[in-house]
């Protein structure tokens, strides 16, 4: 490998032994580094309605926060938030309703004059 300023053989050094300049891959690696921060900070704006779109649609919720997770952190962590959330009240809810159904059912029926447990389809 040649040195980019003075032209002299280096080998594979960081930094040329006699004019101090450091290599290609050394100034692309710290250009490349900062590029990818700006990258993040500029376009990065998380708003609320991405976790409304993750709540409504965790589907969608779940594949943006895949997608955002490297390039934009924040609108992904909203967006997996409401995926998230979303799945939770799912389950609770479903919970809640079997529990009363179990709790319930038998009291609405007996109510309505239908025996609960007695199998009598045909006699």
């Amino acid at each position: 490998m040649f040195c980019r300023k003075c032209g002299k053989e280096i080998g594979d050094a960081a930094f040329c032994p006699f004019c101090g300049a450091p290599t290609k891959e050394e100034t692309s690696s710290v250009n490349e580094n900062k590029n990818v921060e700006v990258k993040k900070s500029d376009d990065d704006k998380a708003s609320g309605w991405w976790g409304v779109l993750g709540f409504f649609v965790p589907l969608a919720g779940l594949i943006l926060f895949l997608v955002w997770m490297d390039d934009k952190p924040k609108t992904a962590r909203k967006c997996g938030l409401g995926a998230l959330i979303s799945v939770c009240v799912g389950v609770v809810s479903t919970i809640l309703y079997f529990v009363l159904i179990v709790i319930l059912g038998p009291a609405i029926f007996g109510s309505l004059g239908i025996a609960f447990g007695t199998t009598t389809f045909l006699s």
